[in-house]
Order: structure tokens, then C-alpha cells, then sequence
């Protein structure tokens, strides 16, 4: 790679560039937030006004309305979603009342803060501080309101800037990464945005590996979004739908070393998709978590107590083994790092 003489001029016309697009990117962000914010809560009033008190129609009404909005603009028009439209509406009845600074996600937070007095404080705060949603929903995880009531007024600096070490803020947002924002505007996910060199090669040889096996893997979405009725977004590396099982295959992968945590997450996937995506004529969920690390590949089938019959009768006739998947994660993992060397010598 030929060196690169960096005067104290061209700096300067780098950060004049580089200032002029973060301002038009914050722009374009802070304007399609206003718009979501706005149009959910008229969403939100005409539903609640609709329904009044009538249950058993406010069902009715929000599956109907589900169904006509997705096909005409797309997703993020599900019943849940629309409930919390309609609980948005009635969390801040007052229009004028709401914050320009804060969006959709930030108010979905919000909305989830039970006590009145909680939930004004931190509304307040996540506008004049402008925290970002994750440093949002940090503040209220970690007890914010009640730490600083306790502390006293001389230490309250130290703990109104922990945020900025604990959760800084991004150099620059991007409006793209913001899933919401994504269904809002009718765009795809880039499924690349959470992978890195290694792991996107490793699913990539993946995929292959399982399709090529001929024993009914059918290939249905990488970085499957599944989102909870609390909004909480969560990613599946792979997903595979076997048609002679009649079972849907969630594969996780982790570049590093095999934790409880990341056997927890993969139960947890596997509850999720049975309860958010299986129909009710498929067998239960498999999950699969598989663990790249440069040491020791590990692989692991997540199989709940109540489908263990299951899975030693007839879905290990179909799936490939522990150690197949564990020979292939290795070979492909030492393969693509020779790779990436290679390549990276080339550039030197």
C-alpha cells in the first residue's frame, strides 16, 4: 500500500467534508424520527378513539388494519405494533407536549416506564442530554432516577457522566442501522452491518455445507430479524427450514469461546422462533450454536428437555453430526484465515 502524505490541509478539508455529511445524515434522521413519531401517534389516536372500550372488536380492528397496511407500505404494521401505537397515544395524549429530540425508539422505551414521575424524568433528560437509545435504555437498566435521588448533590457529576464512559456516544449515526427507521421507509436490512470478515466466510461455508448434505435442508434467511412484544430486536445468524423433519434448523455462531451465556441464547432463539415463526402442523425448533474459536471448535445442538425423544428418534438421522459440523467449522476457519492473510500481504 503506497504511503500517503497527510498535510495539515488536507486534515482540515477532511473534517469540513466529513462535518458537512454527519450534519446532513443527523438531519435526515432527526427528520424521518419526526415523521414516525408523528404519524404513529395519529395512528395511535384514531385506533384508541375507534376502539374505545370494546375489546373484543379492538381486536378485530387491529388485525384487519395489520393486514391491509403491510400489503400497501410494508412491514411494521403487525397487531403488536399497532398496540403500541395505540399505547404511545395514550401514554402522551398531548401532541405538543412531545420532545422533537427523541424518536421512535426512544419513546417505545419510555412507554415502558410504569411511574409517571420515572418516565417524565427521563424524557426530559434523554432530550436536553441527547442520549442515544442505547444510552437511554442504559440509564433506566441501571437505575439512573433512583442513583441520583440517593446520591448526594456534590457527586451527582460523577454519576450524570458515567454514560459517556459506560455507553459513548457514536462518532457518527447512521440512519440505516435503525431497524425501525428501516420498516418506516420500506427498505431491506443489510444483512452485513453485525458481521465481521471471518464470521461472514464461516456462514457463508456454512450455508453451503448444509445445503449441499441433500437431506431436506431447505435455506430460509441469514440474520433473521425476530423482534419481542417489548421491540427488542434480536439476529439469528442462519436459518434453515428441514422438509422431511418439517422443522425449522436457527444456527448461531460466536467467534470465540463457548459460554452459558451463549447456550442460553440459542434455548432462548429457539423458544422465541417456535413462539414468533413455527406453524402449528411443524415439529419443534433446533437450535445449533456453533463456537469458532481459534483453540478448540465447539458445536452444540440445543435440544429442550421436552423434545429430547424427539430429537434421538428422528432428527439425528438428518442432521449432521457434532463432529461432522465441528471438522467442517475448523477446516473452513483455518482456510478463510489463510485467506485474509494472504490477502492482506498483497495490500502491504
Amino acid at each position: 500500500m503506497s504511503e500517503m502524505n497527510i498535510t495539515k490541509s488536507d486534515a482540515q478539508v477532511y473534517e469540513a467534508i466529513r462535518d458537512a455529511l454527519a450534519g446532513a445524515r443527523a438531519s435526515v434522521v432527526t427528520a424521518v424520527n419526526s415523521a414516525m413519531v408523528g404519524v404513529y401517534w395519529e395512528i395511535g389516536q384514531q385506533i384508541a378513539e375507534a376502539v374505545g372500550e370494546r375489546a373484543e372488536y379492538g381486536r378485530s380492528l387491529l388485525a384487519y388494519l395489520s393486514e391491509q397496511l403491510t400489503a400497501e407500505f410494508g412491514k411494521g404494521f403487525t397487531v403488536a405494533n399497532l398496540r403500541n401505537m395505540r399505547q404511545f397515544y395514550q401514554t402522551f395524549p398531548n401532541r405538543y407536549a412531545l420532545r422533537s429530540e427523541l424518536g421512535w425508539t426512544q419513546y417505545r422505551m419510555l412507554m415502558r416506564v410504569d411511574d409517571l414521575g420515572r418516565r417524565e424524568f427521563y424524557l426530559k433528560e434523554c432530550a436536553e442530554a441527547n442520549w442515544t437509545s442505547r444510552q437511554l435504555e442504559r440509564q433506566i437498566n441501571s437505575f439512573y432516577y433512583e442513583r441520583l435521588l440517593a446520591t448526594q448533590k456534590e457527586q451527582r457529576p460523577e454519576i450524570t457522566d458515567e454514560i459517556q464512559q459506560l455507553e459513548p456516544r457514536p462518532a457518527s449515526e447512521y440512519i440505516l442501522k435503525d431497524p425501525y427507521i428501516l420498516e418506516f421507509l420500506d427498505l431491506k436490512e443489510n444483512a452485513k452491518y453485525s458481521e465481521n470478515e471471518l464470521e461472514q466466510g464461516l456462514i457463508d461455508k456454512l450455508q453451503e455445507f448444509l445445503l449441499e448434505l441433500g437431506k431436506g435442508f431447505s435455506f430460509v434467511a441469514r440474520q433473521k430479524r425476530i423482534t419481542t412484544e417489548h421491540g427488542e430486536h434480536y439476529y439469528i445468524d442462519l436459518v434453515f427450514y428441514n422438509y422431511i423433519l418439517k422443522c425449522f434448523i436457527v444456527i448461531d455462531l460466536k467467534a470465540g469461546k463457548l459460554t452459558y451465556q451463549d447456550v442460553g441464547q440459542i434455548d432462548f432463539y429457539v423458544r422465541l422462533f417456535d413462539e414468533k415463526v413455527k406453524q402449528a402442523d411443524d415439529n419443534p425448533t433446533i437450535g445449533l450454536v456453533l463456537v469458532a474459536d481459534k483453540d478448540e471448535s465447539i458445536v452444540k445442538y440445543s435440544v429442550l428437555a421436552d423434545n429430547e425423544n424427539l430429537f434421538t428418534s428422528k432428527y439425528r438421522l438428518y442432521l449432521p453430526s457434532e463432529d461432522e459440523l465441528k471438522a467442517e467449522l475448523q477446516r473452513e476457519r483455518e482456510l478463510i484465515e489463510r485467506q485474509i492473510e494472504e490477502s492482506a500481504g498483497e495490500a502491504e
